[in-house]
């Protein structure tokens, strides 16, 4: 089974890194970063670098594709080469997936319409821009569209991707080998938990947030 992470200039290391960590775990799994070209893609801090190991011309039938998300998104969503071969890959996979605002990418490649779909709290009101009908659950299946809201959440996705693929022991095993026992030391991680001036001081801050 080959699960491609797509790459892109300015995506966010948690999106990518976490459905790795779980997902390359699969017994015969074999998880391959792919970038616009071979070769460094920097994270939307500009200081971490995850390295692509093939361009997208080097993967063109991967059972599992994770597109993460970050401010490095909004760049192509008007149509890119990243676009483009997401939705030519889709034509043959298992599961297509996404983490954060990486289902806007999904969206712009025309694979939501008349889909339920999730992001990051500060980008649900995009997808129904995109065909999409916008749901909170953190984690949501929709055929073979799976899609998680905020960052973190790509975790829990991939742990849900064993699970069907594998089983769910094999699926806590795995969680069990990572220790992803979460113990957060505030209730502050979604909006509906969190205190509302926080919550409207994020919402201000959206634009430097999710880019563009």
């Amino acid at each position: 089974m080959q699960i491609a992470i797509a790459l892109f200039e300015g995506f966010t290391a948690l999106d990518a890194v976490g459905p790795y960590e779980v997902l390359n775990r699969i017994a015969g799994a074999e998880a391959v970063f792919v970038g616009e070209r071979r070769g460094p893609v920097r994270t939307d801090t500009g200081f971490l670098g995850l390295v692509a190991d093939a361009g997208l011309d080097e993967v063109a039938g991967p059972d599992v594709v994770v597109v993460p998300g970050g401010p490095g998104q909004v760049a192509h969503m008007q149509g890119s080469a990243v676009v483009d071969w997401i939705r030519s890959v889709d034509e043959a996979t298992t599961w297509t997936t996404s983490v954060c605002t990486g289902s806007l990418l999904l969206g712009a490649a025309g694979l939501l319409r008349g889909r339920r779909a999730t992001s990051h709290w500060l980008a649900l009101d995009q997808l129904p821009g995109l065909g999409a009908t916008p749901a909170t659950d953190r984690v949501v299946f929709d055929g073979k569209y799976v899609t998680a809201a905020g960052v973190s959440s790509g975790i829990d996705m991939a742990l849900r991707l064993v699970e069907r693929h594998v089983g769910a022991e094999s699926a806590m095993a795995i969680q069990l080998g990572i220790e992803y026992d979460p113990e957060p030391p505030f209730q502050s991680g979604s909006p509906a938990k969190a205190p509302k001036d926080l919550v409207a001081t994020l919402t201000a801050l959206k634009p430097f947030i999710l880019g563009g």
